[in-house]
């Protein structure tokens, strides 16, 4: 393991190589500089990993140092050495960005202090330049450009995505399962003024009505079973930044009025508690369900609706943009190549008709889980027709259009059940019986595939 990089910097000499003895005893690199000046030209040489810079020196004091170190390398930590019991000078140097400070004189019986004090600023350092970095590849990767596709339909939700983005406009996404609909609020959200803060993401269909309200709000001690402390909500994590909440939908008509009080007042009462909680949050909701129907038959409040939906933004299901599905395939090799290892290096143009044919009723989701299925079964080479599986290569419109004209009475449901459950069972083969899974591929909810199992009797 490489040393860590230390700069000394002190106009006294006894000082100086003092501390820079024991910082290499504890297995440090050290350079020393007397003034700002030389650290500032060993600064820009690169490589350092924590700057001690005394407080009072010729020149630009360690304060002032500290300060252009902050400007130039924001993730560098600074430890600034004070003289003994100044108070003053000590918060001067927190204020002005230093991680800590050492107090004068030290010696070799300081040798642990000075150990840990280095050890903590120099893993805080790394800590937030890994952070930034994390936070820099999280922008690049929800940019506009980066979203794969150039057909009108999704040009024109990225268009309206652009200028949503800069507001703190309530956004509500709708669209078929597997469309990309937590694609676009990542893409909002990292491209808008509250980038610094947080993105909390909550799925209202995966989380039991009961937990939901704490998950959201929080809780104090004692305000249900097992609540032996106080745990945040949802909303205060993200206070000044973005919640995404996806399938909103299955929201309880309950938890529908607080979401209203938050939307309307940003005020919530978490869960046990009598004392209101006030947020700065920007909300965008997601669902794929048919929220007006809803409406209509009481499960979904009006005025809930009409709070979410002021910036509309219906995600197209792919079978509307299938220019886009050869760039998706290339888009996924790639990525899939680069995760697993595999080396498929193109796909036939008959496979990609094959492709572009198919309706996807899970969407993009369906689409990049089939790749990866593929990718990783294949291993390598080219990819053709023969490596799709038979549901794709068999078109099932047209031979269902000509059994229902050519029969008679009761044909059409008769054909329309026996498509269905071809339907139904491709998913559930694919997803190996994983009915959640089979749902998702199908752009139907968990509970209405069920359903439909059970009225066309396909339980084993």
């Amino acid at each position: 393991m490489a040393k860590s990089h230390v700069l000394v910097v002190d106009d006294e000499e006894l000082y100086r190589r003092s501390l820079g003895r024991i910082l290499s005893r504890v297995g440090h690199q050290v350079s020393e500089a007397r003034d700002a000046a030389e650290a500032l030209a060993l600064l820009n040489q690169g490589g350092l990993d924590l700057v001690v810079a005394d407080f009072k020196m010729p020149g630009l004091n360690g304060l002032e140092l500290v300060r252009q170190i902050h400007e130039i390398e924001p993730d560098l930590p600074c430890i600034v050495v004070t003289g003994y019991g100044s108070a003053e000078s000590s918060i001067e140097a927190l204020r002005a960005g230093a991680f800590w400070y050492l107090e004068k004189p030290f010696d070799q019986g300081h040798l642990d202090v000075v150990r840990r004090l280095v050890e903590q600023a120099i893993e805080h350092g790394r800590l937030k330049a890994e952070n930034r970095a994390l936070q820099n590849e999280v922008r690049t990767k929800y940019r506009f450009e980066n979203i794969v596709g150039h057909s009108g339909a999704l040009r024109g939700v990225l268009d309206v995505v652009s200028k949503v983005a800069r507001t703190d406009s309530t956004v509500l996404i709708t669209g078929e399962s597997g469309t990309g609909k937590e694609l676009i609020a990542r893409a909002i959200h990292y491209n808008s003024q509250r980038v610094e803060r947080r993105l909390v993401t909550v799925n209202c269909g995966a989380i039991p009505e009961e937990l939901l309200e704490s998950e959201l709000f929080g809780h104090v001690r004692g305000a249900f079973t097992n609540a032996i402390a106080s745990r945040e909500g949802r909303f205060s994590l993200a206070n000044g930044g973005t919640i995404f909440l996806d399938e909103i939908g299955d929201m309880s008509p309950n938890l529908q009025v607080k979401l209203l009080r938050v939307l309307q007042e940003r005020t919530y009462d978490p869960v046990g508690s009598s004392k209101s909680e006030t947020v700065n949050v920007r909300v965008i909701a997601a669902t794929n369900q048919d929220l007006p129907t809803a409406i209509r038959v009481g499960r979904f409040r009006e005025d809930l609706f009409y709070r979410l939906n002021v910036i509309p933004i219906e995600v197209p299901p792919l079978r509307q943009r299938r220019e886009d599905i050869p760039l998706l395939v290339m888009h996924f090799l790639e990525v899939l190549n680069q995760d697993h290892g595999t080396k498929i290096e193109s796909i036939s143009d008959t496979a990609l008709e094959v492709l572009c044919r198919y309706d996807w009723p899970g969407n993009v989701r369906e689409l990049e889980n089939l790749m990866e299925r593929i990718t990783v079964l294949r291993g390598g080479g080219d990819l053709d027709v023969d490596d799709l599986p038979e549901s794709l290569r068999r078109p099932a419109t047209p031979a269902l259009q000509g059994e229902a004209i050519a029969t008679g009475d009761g044909a059409f449901r008769s054909a329309v059940d026996r498509f269905q459950s071809d339907l139904i069972r491709d998913a559930l083969a694919r997803s190996g019986g994983n009915k959640k899974e089979a749902a998702e591929y199908l752009g139907l909810n968990r509970t209405t595939l069920i359903e439909k199992i059970k009225k066309l009797g396909l339980e084993s």
